[in-house]
Protein backbone atom coordinates (compact mmCIF):
# COMPACT_ATOMS: atom_id res chain seq x y z
CA UNK A 1 0.00 0.00 0.00
CA UNK A 2 1.40 3.55 -0.83
CA UNK A 3 0.58 6.64 0.30
CA UNK A 4 -0.92 8.39 -2.84
CA UNK A 5 -3.52 5.41 -2.72
CA UNK A 6 -4.64 6.82 0.66
CA UNK A 7 -4.67 10.52 0.36
CA UNK A 8 -7.34 11.81 -2.23
CA UNK A 9 -5.76 15.18 -3.92
CA UNK A 10 -8.85 17.17 -2.63
CA UNK A 11 -8.15 15.25 0.90
CA UNK A 12 -4.97 17.97 1.59
CA UNK A 13 -5.35 21.12 3.48
CA UNK A 14 -2.54 22.62 3.44
CA UNK A 15 -3.12 25.48 5.74
CA UNK A 16 -5.45 24.19 8.63
CA UNK A 17 -7.51 27.31 9.63
CA UNK A 18 -8.43 25.47 12.66
CA UNK A 19 -6.01 26.03 15.87
CA UNK A 20 -7.77 23.49 18.39
CA UNK A 21 -7.81 19.41 18.28
CA UNK A 22 -11.75 19.15 17.66
CA UNK A 23 -12.37 21.55 14.77
CA UNK A 24 -9.12 20.10 13.35
CA UNK A 25 -11.01 16.82 13.41
CA UNK A 26 -14.03 19.16 11.79
CA UNK A 27 -11.78 20.13 9.18
CA UNK A 28 -10.20 16.82 8.29
CA UNK A 29 -13.08 14.80 7.73
CA UNK A 30 -14.68 17.92 6.22
CA UNK A 31 -12.03 17.33 3.98
CA UNK A 32 -12.22 14.01 3.34
CA UNK A 33 -16.07 14.46 2.52
CA UNK A 34 -15.48 17.21 -0.03
CA UNK A 35 -12.82 14.45 -1.80
CA UNK A 36 -15.79 11.74 -1.94
CA UNK A 37 -14.45 9.30 0.76
CA UNK A 38 -17.13 9.77 2.83
CA UNK A 39 -20.95 10.65 3.16
CA UNK A 40 -22.27 13.82 4.35
CA UNK A 41 -24.33 12.41 5.76
CA UNK A 42 -21.87 10.84 8.80
CA UNK A 43 -19.95 13.94 8.95
CA UNK A 44 -21.22 14.24 12.71
CA UNK A 45 -20.59 10.93 13.33
CA UNK A 46 -17.21 10.02 12.17
CA UNK A 47 -15.92 13.49 13.80
CA UNK A 48 -17.64 12.39 17.02
CA UNK A 49 -16.02 8.58 16.73
CA UNK A 50 -12.23 10.53 16.04
CA UNK A 51 -12.64 12.48 19.32
CA UNK A 52 -14.00 9.89 20.96
CA UNK A 53 -10.93 8.16 20.01
CA UNK A 54 -8.76 10.70 21.28
CA UNK A 55 -10.19 10.85 24.59
CA UNK A 56 -9.02 7.01 25.13
CA UNK A 57 -5.81 8.12 24.45
CA UNK A 58 -4.38 10.74 21.87
CA UNK A 59 -3.04 9.69 18.82
CA UNK A 60 -0.43 12.52 18.32
CA UNK A 61 2.84 10.29 19.32
CA UNK A 62 4.83 12.96 19.13
CA UNK A 63 7.67 14.63 17.02
CA UNK A 64 4.77 17.41 15.98
CA UNK A 65 2.61 14.71 14.34
CA UNK A 66 -1.10 13.25 15.16
CA UNK A 67 -2.58 10.31 13.25
CA UNK A 68 -6.84 10.32 14.42
CA UNK A 69 -8.04 7.22 12.84
CA UNK A 70 -12.22 5.76 12.51
CA UNK A 71 -12.98 2.74 11.35
CA UNK A 72 -16.80 3.07 10.19
CA UNK A 73 -19.26 0.22 8.49
CA UNK A 74 -20.11 2.63 6.10
CA UNK A 75 -16.66 3.81 4.84
CA UNK A 76 -16.03 1.55 1.56
CA UNK A 77 -12.81 3.10 0.93
CA UNK A 78 -9.61 2.93 2.86
CA UNK A 79 -8.70 7.21 2.51
CA UNK A 80 -6.49 9.98 4.50
CA UNK A 81 -6.67 13.26 4.69
CA UNK A 82 -3.49 15.09 5.99
CA UNK A 83 -3.90 18.78 7.56
CA UNK A 84 -0.85 21.37 8.50
CA UNK A 85 -0.85 23.38 10.83
CA UNK A 86 1.84 26.38 10.50
CA UNK A 87 1.12 27.54 14.62
CA UNK A 88 0.34 24.00 15.73
CA UNK A 89 -2.37 22.55 18.26
CA UNK A 90 -2.28 21.57 21.42
CA UNK A 91 -3.08 17.43 20.77
CA UNK A 92 -2.29 16.26 23.72
CA UNK A 93 0.86 14.51 22.51
CA UNK A 94 2.71 12.44 23.88
CA UNK A 95 5.39 14.68 24.10
CA UNK A 96 3.76 16.91 25.24
CA UNK A 97 4.43 19.37 22.30
CA UNK A 98 2.32 21.32 19.80
CA UNK A 99 0.91 18.90 16.91
CA UNK A 100 1.75 20.66 13.22
CA UNK A 101 0.80 17.36 10.68
CA UNK A 102 -2.19 15.53 10.89
CA UNK A 103 -3.31 12.36 8.59
CA UNK A 104 -6.84 11.03 9.85
CA UNK A 105 -7.16 7.68 8.74
CA UNK A 106 -10.90 6.75 7.52
CA UNK A 107 -11.30 2.71 7.17
CA UNK A 108 -14.03 0.32 6.41
CA UNK A 109 -14.69 -1.58 9.64
CA UNK A 110 -15.08 -4.60 7.85
CA UNK A 111 -11.48 -4.44 6.60
CA UNK A 112 -9.57 -4.33 9.65
CA UNK A 113 -5.60 -5.55 7.98
CA UNK A 114 -6.06 -3.02 5.35
CA UNK A 115 -6.26 -0.29 8.37
CA UNK A 116 -3.06 -1.59 9.80
CA UNK A 117 -1.34 -2.11 6.21
CA UNK A 118 -2.44 1.69 6.03
CA UNK A 119 -1.05 2.64 9.49
CA UNK A 120 1.87 0.83 8.85
CA UNK A 121 2.55 2.84 5.94
CA UNK A 122 1.93 6.42 7.30
CA UNK A 123 3.88 5.52 10.23
CA UNK A 124 6.90 4.37 8.18
CA UNK A 125 7.10 7.65 6.59
CA UNK A 126 6.28 9.30 9.96
CA UNK A 127 9.17 7.97 11.63
CA UNK A 128 11.61 9.54 9.19
CA UNK A 129 12.88 12.69 10.18
CA UNK A 130 13.18 14.19 6.56
CA UNK A 131 9.31 13.42 5.86
CA UNK A 132 8.30 14.76 8.76
CA UNK A 133 10.22 18.50 8.38
CA UNK A 134 9.08 18.26 4.76
CA UNK A 135 5.67 17.52 5.42
CA UNK A 136 5.80 20.52 8.16
CA UNK A 137 7.17 22.71 5.70
CA UNK A 138 4.87 22.33 2.93
CA UNK A 139 2.91 25.48 1.93
CA UNK A 140 0.43 23.67 -0.51
CA UNK A 141 -1.79 20.95 -1.65
CA UNK A 142 1.47 20.20 -4.54
CA UNK A 143 3.93 20.05 -2.45
CA UNK A 144 2.49 17.50 -0.03
CA UNK A 145 1.63 15.04 -2.82
CA UNK A 146 5.05 15.74 -4.05
CA UNK A 147 5.96 14.72 -0.81
CA UNK A 148 3.99 11.33 -0.68
CA UNK A 149 4.92 10.68 -4.16
CA UNK A 150 8.65 10.55 -3.39
CA UNK A 151 8.14 8.94 -0.28
CA UNK A 152 6.15 5.82 -1.93
CA UNK A 153 9.02 5.93 -4.77
CA UNK A 154 11.34 5.77 -1.46
CA UNK A 155 13.26 8.64 -2.64
CA UNK A 156 13.32 10.43 0.62
CA UNK A 157 16.43 9.68 2.48
CA UNK A 158 16.82 10.25 6.40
Amino acid sequence: MKMLEIVPEGAVVARLESDERDSVVAELVDALISAGSAPKKLRDELIKMALERERRGSTGFGKGVAVPHVKHDAVTKMSAAIGISAGGVEFNALDKQPVYSFILLLSPASRPDEHLQAMEVIFKNLSQDTFRRFLRQSESVDDVMTLLADADNQQLTA
